[in-house]
């Protein structure tokens, strides 16, 4: 049913139906929350599906090591660039990087693609003894249902 403040004649006035209806003052919130409730299900939604970070396949093995100890995580993605931490590193300056982002550390995690050259692999497992810091690979385990 709508309102308006024509009278019956088509005209406007001071007909008994503005008088009834008054003024509204208050804003109504209902669009507003559908709106932010449609938004909310759609970050929910595309959050799931988003990878975050890099994209490091590494190896599956029989054998695999549980740990909760934190340490600087270098990555050697498929293409053979170096990260420190999801940040770009050169290979040359891994050690200095890691020493002087992560005082006090001597071990680090690595994590390398399992479809890379072993002539990439060796390069960053150089550089990391040359710093005398320790190294921890990361792998997943094999899936044994198969």
């Amino acid at each position: 049913m709508a309102f308006s403040g024509m009278g019956s004649n088509g005209r406007a006035g001071r007909g008994r139906w503005r008088s009834q209806i008054g003024v509204l003052s208050e804003m109504n919130v209902v669009p507003l929350v559908d709106v932010v409730l449609v938004l909310l299900i759609i970050f929910m939604v595309t959050a799931s599906v988003m990878e975050f970070g890099l994209s490091v396949d590494v190896p599956q093995v029989r054998q695999v090591k549980d740990t909760v100890e934190e340490h600087p995580v270098i990555s050697i993605a498929r293409t053979g660039t170096t990260y420190l931490n999801d940040a770009p590193v050169n290979i040359n300056n891994v050690g200095k990087e890691v020493r002087r982002r992560f005082p006090g550390q001597d071990t680090v995690y690595v994590r390398a693609d399992k479809e890379l050259t072993w002539g990439s692999i060796a390069g960053v497992m150089s550089a990391l003894d040359e710093a005398k810091l320790k190294q921890s690979w990361v792998t997943k385990p094999e899936d044994r249902r198969k």
